[in-house]
């Protein structure tokens, strides 16, 4: 018998691919989703009978769908500009919604508890110079966003020890691919390059970045609900690594734009210089990316034309 997964956050970025990756394999997905300015509009899941859809804010969710193995979590605000503006709208979403989610869980009797799948990021590490960090080094944040997504851990750590709620744990490198809301690097660059504006960066640039592909991300999480070991953290990661400069140069290039079609801007207060994650432990699964940036971007360049060409229209 199929699996039931609750997914909050499932008309984001991430959460929508992760949701046709269920679909298509033939689970339940019941989707809660507030619909965000970040929310997707270009998905059609309703034409899957395995597929529901409730529009909830997490942090006002009163009761849980009955009957749900897995609960995942892709619901929160992301973007690290916004979170040095705005900071409280991610303490809500990032915080207040995953304490509500865990509430709730802990609310059914034990028998019928879904698993918490938190989807976390890198950034609650900190930056590391060299090397890589592993599932269990020291959470560092350097800025709100991250700061509210490590506090989120903190909280499914200690209903894991004092409620006994099973969980799990996902933190991903900076994700790349179809629907990502143009505020995130790649398709803000792209889409300056077809305005004939000059792509802003941060400092001098150098700030270095893991870049995944998205589909390769939800597969690597799938995987580890099937196979990973309960209340455990995975990191998963590319090992792709490229510095901000590097790939505003890279799409430029790819785009036959010249390579000086950028401008640098103040540096981003707590800018991190460096993330890097070792990802050996769910690649013990059996888990290995399948796509690089270089080979997407062609790609997703021809994707971001064709939408500003009908939106011009």
């Amino acid at each position: 018998m199929k699996k039931r997964f609750l997914v909050t956050g499932g008309l984001g970025f991430i959460g929508s691919h992760f949701v046709e990756l269920l679909l298509k394999k033939g689970y339940y997905v019941i989707n809660i989703d507030k619909m965000t300015y970040a929310a997707r509009k270009d998905l059609n899941f309703e034409k899957y009978k395995n597929y529901e859809f409730i529009k909830e804010d997490i942090c006002n969710l009163t009761h849980l769908p009955p009957n749900v193995d897995y609960a995942v979590n892709f619901a929160a605000e992301s973007h690290v500009d916004n979170s040095i503006i705005d900071n409280l709208s991610f303490f809500e979403s990032n915080i207040r919604g995953v304490y509500n989610l865990l509430e709730l869980i802990r609310a059914k009797d034990p028998g019928n508890q879904p698993i918490f799948v938190q989807i976390s990021t890198d950034e609650v590490y900190g930056d590391i110079l060299e090397g890589s960090k592993k599932e269990i080094d020291m959470l560092k944040p350097s800025n709100p966003y991250a700061a509210t997504k490590a506090a989120a851990e903190q909280l499914v750590f200690a209903w894991a020890r004092t409620y006994g709620i099973k969980y799990l744990i996902f933190r991903s490198s900076n994700n790349y691919g179809i629907g990502q809301y143009p505020e995130k690097l790649i398709p803000k660059t792209i889409l300056f390059a077809l305005e004939g504006k000059k792509m802003t960066v941060h400092g001098d640039g150098s700030a270095r970045r893991e870049w995944t592909y998205v589909k390769d991300n939800v597969e690597a999480i799938l995987l580890g609900i099937e196979k990973g070991k309960l209340n455990e953290v995975y990191n998963i990661s590319s090992n792709e690594e490229y510095s901000v400069l590097e790939i505003v140069k890279l799409i430029l290039k790819t785009m036959k734009i010249p390579g000086n079609h950028f401008v640098f801007i103040e540096d981003r207060p707590g800018q991190d210089i460096r993330y890097s994650i070792d990802s050996t432990k769910i690649r013990k699964l059996g888990w290995k990316p399948k796509m690089t940036l270089k080979k997407f971007l062609p790609q997703y360049i021809r994707y971001f034309k064709k939408i500003y060409k009908n939106d011009k229209k």
